[in-house]
Parts: C-alpha cells; sequence; structure tokens
C-alpha cells in the first residue's frame, strides 16, 4: 500500500458522494443524545428528537432542495391518483413515548404489551409504522430500480455549508445515490490513499445551473471535496441511467431477461447512444484532470465504456499507458445470458481497456472470462485475458494486450462499525426496542424493493412461516427497512390475517425514515437476519449484522444466490433457495429455536470472515493489484520502438563465444507451413532449407541448438533423424528430444513433460469437437499425444459469411471445452486466426525451455523425470554459457530469456514485443544463414 501513496486515485464513479443542492442550508441536527459522553445509560426522558432528513425539508420561505434526477424525471410523465398522507419524521417515535410511560404509578418495570394496545393499534395504522403503498403504475411497475444504500460508516447527517453566489444559493449535502460501500470503502484508507479525486455526476437535473454556478460548484468540490462533476444534460442522463443501464444492463447482469413486452427494447435500445455519450463525457472529465503518475479506478456497469475509451485519448496519449482499473460491484452472468445483448461485444470491448478487472466473487470473474472467449473468441487463463491485437483497436492497434482478472471481495470498515455501535444513542433504542418487544422474536432484513431482491419472496415465506407454525403467531415480527414500495399487496395480507390489538407481524419501515443508530439498534436485538436475494452482487449487510451480533451470535438466513454466500465463512449460515417459499419458512423456525451453542459456532465462522474481509482489504489489494498488473503490461514494448535485428552488432559476439545457445521456433519462422486444408492434411514432409540450416548449426561443436515446434513427437521425429544433433521439443513445450552427442549422433529417448498429468480429457475433448465439427463446414480435429487442435477455418482468409460462421463455432466450443472440462482438468485454450489449441494449462515452450536451462536438467544429463518447472532461468546453464540466440514468436518465453544477461531475443511475430530485436519473417532464413556461415 505504500506505493500509494506516490500515487493520486481517480475515482470514477456515476454519482459523486456529495452533491450540490440549489436553496439554504438547513441547520444541522441536534446531537441525538446530548447528555454527556460518560453517561451510557438513558432515563426515559432523555429520548432524541426526531431524525430531519437533511435533504427533504426546507425552512421557512426557502426553495425545496432539488429532487433526485430519477425521481424528478419520472415525476415529468407520471402522477399520482391521490396524495399519500403525511408521515410523521421518525418511525420510532412510538417507542420514546412507550418507554416513557410507565407500566403503573411508580412503577419501574418495562411497559407490557397488554399495557400498549392502544398504542400499537395507533402504530399498525399511522405513519410510524405505516405499510407504504404504491401508485398504480402499470408502467413502471416491473422497472428495475437501484436505490441508495445504508452503510456502516456514512454519516447520516453531516455538517452542511452554504455559498451564496450572484446567481443563487447552494449547500453540499450527502449524495443519496452515490455507492455507499465504495465510499466507505474509499474512506477506510484515508490515512494511507491521501491523495484522491472523485469523478461523477451529482446526482440532480442540473439544465437550469448557470455557467457561473457550475463554475462555482466545480471550485469548491475540488477544494472541499476532492471531486470533480462531471455535466450531463437531464435528457441525455434520463436515457442512459433510466432506459439502458435499469432496463437493460441491470436485467441483464442479475439474470432477469425482460418478457414479451420488452424484448425489443432489451435487443435493440436506442438509448445505448446516450450510454456512449455519458462515457464519453466521463472520458473529457479525467482528460482534463489526469496528470503522469494517476491511478484511474471506475467503477461498476455504468462507465463499461470508459477504460477503452480512456486508452483510446488523443488529447492526452500518455493515458494509453496509464494504470487503469474495472470493478464491478454487482453480479456479471453466464455468457447465455450476457450474449443477447445487441451491443454486447462494446461492452466487453471496453472493459477490456483496463489493466485489471475485479468482481465480487469467483464465479462471477468465470463468467465473465468464459463470456469474453464465447463472444470476442480470445484466450481467456485463470489469470486474466489476452487480448490479441485487433480486438482493442486504437493505441493498442499491433500489439497484444493481457488483461488481469481479479476477485475482491467487498467488505465493511468493522472498526467504524463498532465504534458506532458504542453510542450512545444506539444503546438507547436498543433498550426501547428491549422493552417495546419483549418476550417477542425479531426478524429484521433490509432491501431495496427491485425485483431482484426477493422482498415478496421474503414476505411470503414469513406468512408460510406463520401458518406451517401457528404456534409463533404473536410471538415473531418481521421488520423489513425497504427503500421503496411495491409489496404493499402482501403485508396488507399478513398482516389483516394475523394481526390482533395486540400484535402485528409485519412492522413496514422506509428506510429514508430510519436512522442508523436505529438500523444498529435494530441489528443488534434481531434474533434472526434474513435475506432472499434472488441475485446480488455482494450482501455487505449481512456483514453488519455479524458485528452487531457479537453479543448475542444468533443466526443468518442467507440467500445462496448472494455473493457473500459463494464465500467458506458464510456457508455457515442457514442458506435458502428464496424460491422454496416451504424451506425459507423452515429456515425462520430453524432459526429462532437453534441452540445457542449451535448459533455461536456458526457465528464464530461469519465473523472470521467479516473480520478478514474488510473495506481496507478490498482498497488495498485492488489498487495494488491494478498498478501491478500495469507495470507488466507496460513493459511491453511498442513493435514500432523495437530496433530490427543488426547483425553487424551480433555476429562478432557470436564468432568470439565459446559456448553459444540457439533456441529457434520452426512454424513461422524457419518453416512456413501450407494452412490450407490440403497442406493441413497432407503427411509431413522436413522442409530441405529448414533441416540443411539445423545441420549446419549443429556442425559447429560451439553450438547448442534447439527447435521448439507446436507439432507432435511422430512428425518431428523426421527432423531429428535427418539432424540428430538438434534438440527438439515438441507439442508445445509437451516432450523434449536431448540432442545427440559425441557417440550418441541420435540422441536420448524423448522425455515427457506431461508424465504426472490426467489426459484422460483428451477423448473427451475430441468428442466435443467432432460435435462441432459435424456442424462447420470444412473444420477437422487433429489429436496428438497431449494436445489437441481444432482446425475450424481453411479457406481464404477474407471476412465472409461462412469464416463468420466458423469463428462463432469455434467459440462456442471454446466455451463449451472450458466449462465442462477446463477447470476439472487444468486446461489452457490457445485460440488462433484459424484454428485453436487445447493442451494442459502449465505446459509451455516456456516451461520447457525452463527445465532445459535448468543445471540438472535434459540439456546437462538426460533422463526420465523433469526438475521443477517454475525455477528461473538464471540457473548454471545461462552462466556458462556466453551467447543465448533466440529466435521466434512466443513471447512469454522471450520475456522469459530477457532475464539473460547474455541472451539476445529476437521476435517474428510482428506485434508488439518484449523482445531486444524485431525481424520480419520472411527475412529470417537470410539471417540465420549470415550466424550459421561464421566460424
Amino acid at each position: 500500500m505504500s506505493s500509494l501513496r506516490n500515487h493520486r486515485v481517480i475515482i470514477a464513479s456515476l454519482f459523486l458522494p456529495t452533491t450540490a443542492v440549489i436553496g439554504e442550508s438547513n441547520p444541522p441536527t441536534p446531537d441525538i443524545y446530548a447528555r454527556e459522553v460518560g453517561s451510557t445509560t438513558q432515563d426515559s426522558d432523555s429520548r432524541p428528537p426526531a431524525f430531519r432528513h437533511a435533504t427533504t425539508r426546507s425552512i421557512g420561505s426557502t426553495p425545496a432542495p432539488l429532487k433526485s434526477i430519477v425521481d424528478d424525471l419520472k415525476s415529468r410523465t407520471i402522477s399520482p391518483i391521490a396524495s399519500p398522507p403525511a408521515e410523521k419524521a421518525n418511525p420510532f417515535s412510538k417507542f420514546a413515548s412507550l418507554a416513557a410511560t410507565p407500566a403503573g404509578k411508580g412503577s419501574t418495570s418495562p411497559p407490557t404489551l397488554h399495557s400498549l394496545t392502544s398504542s400499537l393499534i395507533d402504530a399498525s395504522l399511522g405513519a410510524s409504522f405505516k405499510i407504504q403503498t404504491t401508485r398504480p403504475d402499470s408502467q413502471h411497475a416491473v422497472r428495475l430500480q437501484r436505490k441508495e444504500s445504508r452503510s456502516a460508516s456514512r454519516p447520516r447527517n453531516p455538517r452542511s455549508y452554504s455559498f451564496n453566489t450572484n446567481i443563487e444559493s447552494y449547500y453540499f449535502a450527502p449524495n443519496s445515490h452515490c455507492n455507499g460501500g465504495l465510499k466507505n470503502a474509499v474512506d477506510s484508507v484515508k490515512d494511507r490513499m491521501t491523495n484522491k479525486l472523485w469523478v461523477g455526476t451529482l446526482g440532480n437535473p442540473t439544465d437550469d445551473f448557470s455557467p457561473d454556478l457550475r463554475t462555482n460548484i466545480d471550485r469548491r468540490m475540488w477544494d472541499m471535496h476532492s471531486s470533480r462533476p462531471v455535466w450531463i444534460p437531464d435528457a441525455e442522463f434520463e436515457s442512459c441511467y433510466d432506459e439502458f443501464c435499469h432496463q437493460v444492463l441491470w436485467p441483464c447482469l442479475h439474470y432477469a431477461v425482460p418478457d414479451a413486452p420488452k424484448t425489443k427494447l432489451f435487443f435493440e435500445s436506442a438509448s445505448f447512444k446516450q450510454y456512449v455519450a455519458v462515457n464519453q463525457r466521463f472520458a473529457e472529465a479525467i482528460e482534463n484532470v489526469w496528470t503522469e503518475g494517476d491511478v484511474v479506478w471506475i467503477n461498476d456497469y455504468h462507465l463499461m465504456l470508459l477504460p477503452l475509451l480512456l486508452r483510446h485519448s488523443t488529447r492526452i496519449p500518455a493515458l494509453a499507458r496509464a494504470p487503469i482499473g474495472f470493478f464491478m460491484h454487482v453480479a456479471f452472468p453466464s455468457s447465455e445470458i450476457f450474449r443477447c445483448l445487441s451491443v454486447r461485444e462494446d461492452l466487453l470491448r471496453g472493459v477490456l481497456g483496463a489493466d485489471l478487472v475485479g468482481f465480487q466473487t469467483a464465479s462471477y470473474a468465470r463468467h465473465f472470462r468464459q463470456t469474453v472467449s464465447r463472444i470476442l473468441a480470445v484466450e481467456t487463463l485463470p489469470k486474466g485475458i489476452q487480448v490479441e491485437y485487433g480486438i482493442t483497436g486504437g493505441s493498442r492497434e499491433g500489439r497484444g494486450w493481457f488483461v488481469d482478472v481479479g476477485v475482491f471481495p467487498m467488505g465493511i470498515d468493522v472498526s467504524a462499525l463498532r465504534e458506532r455501535r458504542r453510542e450512545p444513542d444506539v444503546s438507547y433504542w436498543v433498550q426501547l426496542l428491549r422493552q417495546r418487544y419483549a418476550g417477542m422474536k425479531i426478524v429484521v432484513g433490509r432491501d431495496k424493493l427491485d425485483e431482484v431482491q426477493g422482498v415478496r419472496h421474503k414476505l411470503e415465506a414469513f406468512e408460510q412461516f406463520l401458518k406451517k407454525f401457528p404456534e409463533y403467531q404473536g410471538k415473531v415480527t418481521l421488520f423489513p427497512p425497504l427503500a421503496a414500495g411495491g409489496v404493499s399487496d402482501v403485508v396488507a395480507r399478513i398482516n389483516s390475517a394475523f394481526s390482533t390489538l395486540t400484535y402485528q407481524p409485519i412492522v413496514f419501515l422506509h428506510t429514508q425514515e430510519v436512522t442508523f443508530s436505529q438500523y444498529l439498534a435494530l441489528l443488534t436485538v434481531a434474533d434472526a437476519f434474513l435475506v432472499t436475494s434472488l441475485r446480488e452482487g455482494m450482501a455487505l449487510r449481512t456483514h453488519e449484522f455479524v458485528e452487531c451480533q457479537e453479543g448475542r451470535h444468533r443466526p443468518l438466513i442467507l440467500s445462496e444466490f448472494t455473493g457473500s454466500y459463494s464465500y467458506s465463512g458464510f456457508r455457515s449460515c442457514i442458506a435458502v433457495n428464496p424460491y422454496d417459499t416451504r424451506g425459507t419458512a423452515k429456515a425462520i423456525h430453524q432459526a429462532l429455536t437453534m441452540s445457542d451453542e449451535e448459533a455461536s459456532s456458526r457465528w464464530e465462522d461469519l465473523h472470521n470472515h467479516v473480520v478478514t474481509q474488510t473495506a481496507q482489504t478490498f482498497v488495498i489489494s485492488f489498487l495494488t493489484r491494478c498498478l501491478r498488473a500495469n507495470i507488466e503490461h507496460t513493459t511491453q514494448t511498442d513493435l514500432n520502438a523495437v530496433p530490427a535485428l543488426n547483425t553487424s552488432l551480433l555476429i562478432p559476439r557470436y564468432k568470439h563465444s565459446p559456448r553459444r545457445l540457439l533456441l529457434l521456433d520452426f512454424e513461422g519462422t524457419l518453416w512456413r507451413p501450407d494452412m490450407s486444408r490440403a497442406g493441413l492434411l497432407a503427411p509431413f514432409t522436413p522442409p530441405e532449407g529448414a533441416v540443411e540450416l539445423l545441420k549446419k548449426f549443429v556442425a559447429n561443436k560451439r553450438n547448442e541448438v534447439w527447435l521448439l515446434s507446436g507439432l507432435p513427437v511422430k512428425s518431428l521425429e523426421q527432423v531429428a533423424a535427418r539432424a540428430p544433433g538438434v534438440g527438439i521439443v515438441a507439442e508445445n513445450g509437451c516432450f523434449v528430444k536431448v540432442p545427440g552427442r559425441g557417440t550418441d549422433a541420435k540422441g536420448g529417448a524423448w522425455i515427457t513433460m506431461v508424465a504426472n498429468l490426467n489426459l484422460t480429457w483428451k477423448s473427451l475433448c475430441v468428442e466435443i469437437l467432432n460435435y462441432f465439427t459435424e456442424r462447420t463446414p470444412g473444420s477437422f480435429v487433429q489429436e496428438r499425444e497431449a494436445s489437441v487442435v481444432w482446425r475450424f477455418w481453411t479457406g481464404p482468409t477474407d471476412d465472409c459469411s461462412d469464416r463468420q460462421w466458423a469463428r462463432r463455432q469455434a467459440a462456442e466450443a471454446q466455451n463449451h471445452i472450458f466449462d465442462s472440462l477446463g477447470e476439472r482438468y487444468g486446461l489452457r485454450i490457445i485460440p488462433g486466426a484459424n484454428s485453436f489449441l487445447v493442451l494442459p494449462n502449465n505446459i509451455s515452450r516456456s516451461t520447457a525451455v525452463g527445465a532445459i536451462l535448468h543445471p540438472g536438467g535434459p540439456a546437462h544429463s538426460p533422463r526420465s523425470s523433469i526438475p521443477d518447472l517454475d525455477v528461473p532461468v538464471n540457473g548454471s546453464v545461462g552462466r556458462e554459457t556466453g551467447f543465448v540466440f533466440a529466435v521466434g514468436g512466443d513471447e512469454k518465453l522471450l520475456r522469459r530469456l530477457n532475464e539473460l544477461d547474455n541472451a539476445e531475443t529476437v521476435s517474428t511475430s510482428g506485434k508488439g514485443t518484449d523482445a531486444k530485436w524485431k525481424l520480419d519473417a520472411d527475412n529470417v532464413g537470410e539471417v540465420m544463414w549470415t550466424f550459421a556461415n561464421c566460424p
């Protein structure tokens, strides 16, 4: 993390943590507990005042603050049939008055349920526990909306500042739409990440903001909040955010393919143009503030095009090599879902402009790799994606590029949450809740009311629980603080069926009306916490519950479709399938009847994960990995910057070296094979020119020559027979043949590098490829001893419809092999222009050369076993050899050989390379004969 002190981090998120609101600032809310800090107990007369929402109330005649841009835009076309009744500011206000009323005159005992009947009726019918109603809005009934989230360290009432300009007055306030988890994570490392800049929108309609006002806000946001607003026209933002992001991307990412009426919008959304425009405005804003050394951190699905837009920057060419990380805070679906998007390739290419792409869970990262492999047909590895030239274009055209893909689970700021829990007002509300619900069981949940949160499933499961276990009727209450309406019918049905004069099964709270202290109090007194999400990136509210249960250790009921459940620590929860109503009802009963010993054991596992995977860990690991990935990527030099091979400089070294090691690629370097169908299916015949060159090199006793090839052993045996002094690496590193020495002119036997690997995958792989061969005209399978090649196209290289079909089939085949065999057998798939290769994951020409150069390897003493392949190329062979000369197109091998001071690496790939020299493949023969003819 110390390296981050030398960098400024530009955090790009759709919404800034702080927004500017037109009007006079509200006075700061009084301290909830106005007594001396030393006191930890309260009497009934010292209750805190009701919470006042800083952004929804105006003072006197001052203008009301602007609404959220989303709400404002919706209000332009939809109006409620009837105005909702007035609501009291604090949903817990009844608790305070109830607690203040003694059970009897002079009594000090808490009030009983019987004595609170009248107050409870008021609470159940009034605004304090009002069942939220929704507008009869058929147009937006199924829209998936993202609302603000509450998090541990986010202050509810920060201090506000008013500014009076010549135009109008405004003040800064927390942005209710910002990513609270991200903000808290960044704040948790503020002592170590001292230089940061937020880039995002205010979240308010801004068309009426004058240029002078915008300039004033820009300056003060920069000075006071380290933020740079991105100014976007309201109509453009509406189309991007409310249409494309929420009606297209959001459902897709959460496995919710829209139904028939919305199918056209899902597949062909004109709002993508506005999505592109918003991403372009973010790119321009970052260009205006970026300086050399800045790290750009792009967040979430709203900005999937931004990484590549920055790479393509014409104003700031240096951005092409800047550290850029992209983190997806939500889920990522399987390729079957994502491929339905009409703009799928644009979105994937946009994300692949980053050095590092991060996800919440390993399954989301795997889905992303598979989707990229299937749609873009590029090589995917467990660590990331090898993006070939032509995929990203722009500044990367003509170069390969590796994009790291990693898993970085978000957490909470545990220390900040513990500090908040110790505040007196939390203890106060805990006391009131325990008095009010003495003898009752409390089940708590907190959700946003979009379809993927499974709120309706939760309520229906609770209804089923009350029916199946009638002994708990009147004894269990469900608290679901919610961000909006939409399930009032279910709440009304349950409450009308099970309520009595002294009991209400569901206490429906509006999240906006509950202070964070009250929320922590609910988590503290809860007997179970219930999450029934149908799909969720990470459920940080479960982490808050676990930490708040430090003294009670009550169980967590968690949907198996949340990101949190994928981690081993959270497997100690009570897992539920939210679609299984009866199973969830049984889980509620299990949680409420669980023994203290079992609950404590489960809580320990949960807590160990919460305190280990914290918000600080998330930020540190992501940014340091981003910097490391960028360093690895930028070491690759652009092809234009690599000098052409200068034989006049190298030949003198070659002549005067007592020992010379030559590593020569066969296909594409010494030999240009016939890639037509007839040529590929014809029996292999060693090319005369290449064989004569190898024999010439071997004739010099100071030379040790190794031929590196992807051909099978059977074919290369012919080369070994005609040039016995040449060492051979076959099938891209699967087999090695030691060169002949002295009387052993034929050389040693073939040494297998895959002796300890399970090769039963080959028959399964061939079976899959035969299936695709039947459906792809002209394709065929080449099975080798430890690898398999599928040639899906052997015709003209122009991009005709038949070739496009063949490439789609190849992408499908790669995806199918990776899904069914890749992780199980540890396979690697290397795609080419017209074919792809399947071989064991840890086998390559680089690992074979590493074994050759190892002091105990086959270059010294032929034997049947191979030493550790992970040893660096710095053994005695490298030091004893005066001149190491490697010519080929394997970038991994060339990069590894650069570690040797006496190595000269030459790339013939015609792409960006780390090699010291470049050489046109057509000139390889002439240059090699120049060296071969030297004494």
